[in-house]
């Protein structure tokens, strides 16, 4: 079985052990030499997507690590929602980001369903939103079948993602995938990481995940300040 949670670093872009670089570099090395498919966010499954330019993941959400990273961000985003200030007033002067302490929830070593198989729920949920606008179809897939092989990304990792690629979206299994009340804001975190809702089928998406996830209008807006924060132009 492969690592999810060194899958969901690779797909955030986090640096990975030894200083080999992410996936995301490796992938990019490939695009830049075709020039035909710019990096799109911090994730690389918006990059395999190919959902146009945009922003990525940078600072020290970047050097936490994707599972550490979300979970921060969601933390800090439901602190600030928790202090009833303003999420723009917020997002001004964010200061370094920590992962969450523990017995908040937001811990990822306290998901009651274990670390590895939260880590999967998060990374199909930035698949799902990387698919958000529907223009997958089989040559699309047998495309990035082949930059996963391109991108280095193991063969476990790549049937995994492959796999979740050809399967219908199922909201209702993704949104059973959030045990917790943490774990909702989390599952919402990893979907905005993974896209800026630069289309009405992006944006619908997400605001259709925030009401199945039952995510307040005002967490949702401070969840949408924090990652924004949290991210550069790509």
């Amino acid at each position: 079985m492969f690592d999810p949670k060194k899958l969901l670093d690779e797909l955030l872009g986090s640096k990975m052990p030894g200083g080999q670089g992410t996936v995301r570099d490796k992938a990019g090395n490939a695009l830049d030499l075709a020039r035909n498919n710019p990096l799109a966010t911090g994730a690389i499954a918006a990059v395999l997507l190919g959902t146009g330019p945009g922003r990525k993941l940078a600072g020290s959400a970047l050097k936490l690590g994707g599972l550490a990273a979300i979970a921060g961000l969601a933390y800090k985003a439901y602190q600030n929602y928790q202090s009833g200030q303003n999420p723009a007033e917020q997002a001004q002067n964010q200061p370094e980001l920590l992962p969450p302490p523990s017995n908040t929830g937001f811990d990822p070593a306290e998901a009651p369903q274990g670390e590895d198989e939260f880590a999967l729920t998060l990374v199909r949920a930035m698949i799902s939103a990387a698919r958000a606008d529907g223009h997958i179809d089989e040559a699309e897939r047998a495309r990035i079948a082949g930059r996963l092989k391109e991108a280095g990304i193991d063969d476990e990792a790549e049937a995994f993602l492959v796999s979740e690629l050809e399967r219908p979206m199922d909201l209702d299994k993704l949104v059973a995938g959030a045990k917790t009340d943490a774990q909702r804001v989390e599952l919402y975190t990893a979907s905005r990481l993974a896209i800026d809702p630069n289309t009405r089928a992006e944006r619908g998406y997400l605001d259709l995940l925030a009401g199945r996830l039952n995510l307040p209008d005002m967490l949702v807006d401070h969840i949408e300040a924090t990652v924004s924060s949290a991210k550069v132009e790509a």
